[in-house]
């Protein structure tokens, strides 16, 4: 999307991430080796230091930056006039952006989940760029599993490409993409092995639950945050997980794709 921006305004653009920059000195020979106009992306924005976020406040509003000059009494400070700039920042956790920072955007985004149909035409796009045949069936059963995220999309176009590749497929049908993605044990809601074993853990040991985030991770081996940030936001998405205040808890969905019956 940046780079969408910068194209339609005829700026450069200039791309970091929140972790590469660890030092004020850093982020100081970014801003001022930018030129009038120019566009400063910075991915994952909320793994910027502190001590790096102050520095941006005069930034972002005066376009100014504050220097210090020397050390003791000594030291002075000093102001250099930065070009005005835009600074586009990404992040999954919004949440964890000070509100200092975040208050300074002009225009706060959320992106949304693509559509079935749009991610068709990524996987059929990006089929094109790889060189593989395959019929609107095969894009379709990859779509379907792809959890409506363009970056698994390619990850599983890949694999049955590589299926077909050993196969002497020359057109992907969807009798060869079901049968690629079995190999992946995906099944058709685009849960894979590990999330199929965190909701039958609930089922099987706590009777649907509902069970504590700890225990849970406990059981699957899992660190907390992973099935926090990694595994539940697509189950409670397609309604296969539920988070209460007692803890996780399978829904009834949840038995019926997994073939359970529901306990009394």
């Amino acid at each position: 999307m940046a780079g969408v921006i910068a194209r339609e305004v005829g700026a450069n653009i200039r791309i970091t991430s929140g972790p590469a920059i660890e030092r004020a000195g850093d982020l100081a020979s970014l801003l001022t080796n930018l030129a009038d106009g120019d566009i400063l992306f910075i991915d994952e924005i909320h793994r910027l230091p502190k001590t790096v976020e102050e520095i941006l406040y005069p930034a972002m509003e005066d376009f100014g930056l504050d220097v210090m000059l020397g050390k003791g009494p000594s030291a002075k400070s000093i102001r250099l006039d930065l070009p005005r700039f835009t600074i586009i920042g990404a992040t999954t956790r919004a949440g964890a952006l000070s509100a200092p920072l975040r208050d300074r955007f002009g225009h706060v985004h959320r992106l949304e989940f693509y559509t079935h149909d749009e991610m068709i035409q990524i996987i059929e796009r990006a089929a094109g760029i790889l060189g593989v045949r395959l019929d609107r069936e095969a894009a379709t059963e990859v779509a379907q599993r792809a959890r409506l995220t363009p970056r698994i999309a390619n990850r599983l176009l890949k694999r049955v490409r590589d299926y077909a590749q050993v196969h002497q497929v020359d057109t992907i049908t969807r009798r060869d993409a079901r049968a690629a993605l079995h190999l992946l044990e995906i099944d058709d809601l685009g849960l894979d092995t590990s999330d199929r074993r965190l909701l039958s853990s609930i089922i099987e040991h706590y009777a649907g639950g509902p069970v504590g985030l700890t225990t849970l991770a406990a059981i699957c081996s899992e660190e907390p945050t992973t099935i926090e940030d990694v595994y539940e936001p697509y189950l409670m998405q397609i309604g296969l997980l539920e988070r209460t205040a007692r803890g996780r808890r399978a829904t009834p969905k949840a038995y019926t794709h997994l073939g359970l019956s529901r306990p009394t």
